[in-house]
């Protein structure tokens, strides 16, 4: 068993896929128009395009925003990555 798909709430589309792919590095895979504004939204690492997809989730839910405040009030984070080297 292994982790196909997780999500990351945004505020806005476009900016998170410009952080997440200019940015961090990572490759969008699916870029699929939902009505309106929303996509569906997913990134890989580029190494792994098979990988697990990263959903760049619209934060529209109204239980995103108590529930994102709750995890910055108390220090815990919704996701962590891994890289060879920082700088």
């Amino acid at each position: 068993m292994k982790i196909h798909l997780t999500s990351v709430f945004v505020d806005d589309q476009t900016r998170a896929e410009h952080f997440y792919t200019r940015v961090l590095g990572f490759v969008k895979k699916y870029d699929v128009p939902l009505g309106g504004a929303d996509r569906w939204l997913t990134v890989v690492a580029p190494d792994d395009p098979g990988g697990t997809e990263l959903l760049l989730e619209p934060a529209r839910h109204p239980a995103v925003g108590p529930y994102r405040r709750a995890l910055v009030e108390d220090g815990i984070p919704l996701a962590q990555f891994a890289v060879d080297d920082v700088a």
